[in-house]
């Protein structure tokens, strides 16, 4: 057996025990024990060049696993976490975009039909009739996409509609810069609360940001998944601008009844209301009933209150306890072994046939990963949507989803395994005149499963909605 020398003494590297639990770590100390007992003419060190070592074999032992570990380089989803950037513009492509939005680096891009060469090429009739509708587009990628989703729709969209079409990534996103809450929250003045950059709010206000930088009035918003919901609520924060909308696979919850409607009748029943209210004045015994009501509302609008008061108090601190919990270490790490896990088995599992997911595909979707500080973003975006403030205050979504007017165009895959199409289809009930398109054979992403059939939905939908355009301003016949 070889000996080494450590400070001037000679030492023996103890073999490896004959039983372990963990087997990884037997495994390695096997191999750094069979790799330093090998004869090497270099394995003789002078006293004054070895490194010192003290202790117990066990501690010997544990610091040559920590090296061999160190050693061995992390990768999450086939990406190397230790070459990661901290400038996510080193990433871009050449015709990649960065716009500050409220101390945010937000990542588009820009397609212009108008300034294309190929635009030339269509046909004049077709695109004479689609520039009177002259409203650009904004698409609104999903949970854990980018602007790589749209990368196949981009030029088409643009060319169907003669206008601009843009894409953006959301924060904790794509190439958008990751934001370090804990800075912003310290740096806010005054009373003002910092608007979290992972928040919807955010993502509504950028939305708006981009159609100001389209320097149009209205827009079509086009979203994928969770970017519907993006869609949506920047329709109910301006309705005004929003020309129509384009949800695919909707990850919108669709309620299961239709909302009442107020009935024809209403007036005659106030009536009867005032008259109930004669005839209680003038009995004594209703009377005294409708006292003693009027005590039991007061008794328990004061417990209420008091209960709503504690109900407030312990729902605080489950916010911040939640809260705590989500940005803990142990969140950010299990982030990581979940998109380490399944993280390229959820882009397959979104095709129809997960075969087809090429590698290209797979690398564009975890390109991202190579942003520094990726995964506390995700934390963070986590962390905005379980405690959104601004649920507290406004009604829910599928509440309102009747109050939409402009046009709705709803697409979706019939064998979407993410958000099944029975969903969808309620949705298309629920949203008054809205238009459902179902793809055969395809999962939850039509606009890169089913790019042509896509396209041609979108175009028929254009095309009716120049038509229902250009009739509101035909003269009335007498």
């Amino acid at each position: 057996m070889v000996r080494v020398l450590f400070s001037g003494k000679l030492g023996l590297l103890p073999p490896p025990p004959s039983s372990c639990n963990n087997n990884n770590s037997l495994s390695i100390y096997s191999y750094i024990w069979r790799t330093h007992n090998r004869p090497s003419p270099m394995i003789f060190a002078s006293a004054s060049s070895a490194p010192s070592l003290s202790g117990s074999g066990a501690e010997y032992s544990e610091r040559l696993l920590d090296v061999a570990v160190k050693k061995k380089k992390k990768k999450i989803a086939g990406i190397d976490q230790d070459e990661l950037v901290d400038d996510p513009k080193l990433l871009a492509d050449s015709d990649s975009c960065f716009c500050e939005f409220k101390g945010v680096d937000i990542h588009h891009k820009i397609f212009d039909a108008e300034s294309r060469a190929q635009s030339v090429l269509q046909d004049h009739a077709v695109s004479d009739q689609k520039k009177k509708l002259g409203f650009p587009m904004i698409l609104l990628h999903g949970f854990g996409a980018s602007i790589f989703s749209w990368k196949q729709v981009m030029k088409p969209l643009a060319e169907a509609t003669s206008s601009k079409v843009l894409a953006f990534d959301r924060p904790a996103f794509g190439l958008t810069s990751r934001v370090d809450l804990s800075k912003v929250l310290s740096s806010g003045a005054g009373d003002a609360k910092p608007l979290n950059a992972y928040s919807m709010a955010f993502s509504v206000l950028a939305t708006l940001h981009f159609l100001n930088l389209l320097n149009a009035e209205k827009a079509i918003l086009v979203g994928h998944s969770a970017g519907c919901l993006v869609a949506v609520n920047t329709y109910f924060e301006a309705p005004e601008r929003v020309a129509a909308l384009i949800l695919i696979a909707p990850a919108i919850f669709a309620p299961l009844t239709t909302p009442k409607t107020v009935k024809e009748n209403q007036p005659r029943q106030d009536n009867q209301i005032e008259e109930d209210s004669s005839s209680v004045r003038k009995n004594p015994i209703l009377r005294l009933y409708e006292t003693l009501a009027k005590v039991t509302k007061f008794i328990t609008v004061a417990v209420t209150q008091m209960m709503k008061g504690m109900i407030d108090m312990l729902n605080s601190l489950y916010r911040k306890l939640l809260s705590t919990i989500l940005r803990s270490s142990l969140a950010i790490m299990l982030v990581r072994v979940a998109i380490d896990k399944f993280g390229t088995a959820a882009v397959r599992n979104a095709w129809y046939d997960p075969k087809l997911v090429s590698e290209h595909v797979l690398s564009g979707y975890t390109q991202p990963l190579r942003n520094k500080d990726w995964d506390r973003a995700l934390v963070e975006y986590t962390v905005a949507m379980f405690l959104d403030e601004e649920s507290k205050t406004k009604p829910s979504l599928s509440k309102r989803l009747h109050e939409i007017s402009c046009p709705v165009l709803i697409v979706t895959g019939d064998s979407d395994r993410i958000v099944p199409s029975w969903n969808a289809e309620r949705l298309a009930r629920v949203i008054p005149g809205a238009s459902l398109e179902v793809i055969k054979q395809c999962g939850h992403l039509p606009h890169e499963e089913k790019v042509e059939e896509f396209i041609s939905i979108v175009e028929n939908f254009l095309t009716r909605l120049v038509g229902d355009s250009n009739e509101q301003y035909l003269p009335s016949v007498v």
